[in-house]
């Protein structure tokens, strides 16, 4: 047999083993399981697809609260209330998002009001008080409370409060936020 036929017969045959190999046996199987669930959650006793409208009023305080960088004041409570949820869905968190959210994770003071305060915007915490960094891309990292459903039911509570930039300047504070309920 010459070098030629030679070479031919080995690359032939090592195209096979190549080929064999991708057919070998399997290593495992996955399996994907799923449930859709029929939406029946109520925010606040309103059903899916029917916006949930909160306003937070924050108490009127003096610009001397918020004097300095950090400052905060105004701390008010809120409760987002879910009911009703099937009850295979285990544990529900609050995403916020929207345009008033600024790279600080705050929100930005978008008054429209004709003397708006300066140096001066919202924050949210949640239930324990701790510091919400809106700016971040899922609920987990913003830092919102995973809280379990109970026959399918359950309390989110949250803070709002002012938090200054600055030395604050006296007016308006009107900040809006979005929200989405995870429910898991």
């Amino acid at each position: 047999m010459n070098m030629k036929a030679l070479l031919l017969t080995t690359a032939i045959a090592a195209t096979g083993l190549f080929v064999s190999a991708a057919h070998a046996a399997p290593d495992g199987t996955i399996t994907v399981n799923g449930q859709v669930l029929a939406q029946t959650c109520l925010v606040d006793g309103n059903a899916y697809g029917t916006a949930d409208n909160k306003t937070v009023q924050l108490p009127n305080v003096l610009s001397t609260a918020l004097a300095t960088t950090g400052a905060t004041a105004g701390k008010t409570g809120f409760n987002i209330a879910i009911t009703g949820c099937d009850l295979a869905l285990k544990n529900v968190q609050t995403y916020f998002s929207g345009g008033d959210i600024n790279g600080n994770g705050l929100l930005n003071n978008s008054s429209a009001a004709t003397s708006v305060a300066g140096n001066v915007q919202v924050q949210l915490l949640n239930a324990s008080g701790a510091a919400m960094d809106l700016s971040q891309a899922n609920a987990t990292a913003q830092n919102s409370q995973v809280v379990s459903l109970t026959n399918g039911n359950a309390t989110m509570s949250y803070f709002a409060q002012y938090i200054a930039t600055g030395a604050a300047s006296p007016g308006a504070v009107k900040s809006t936020v979005n929200f989405t309920m995870i429910y898991q």
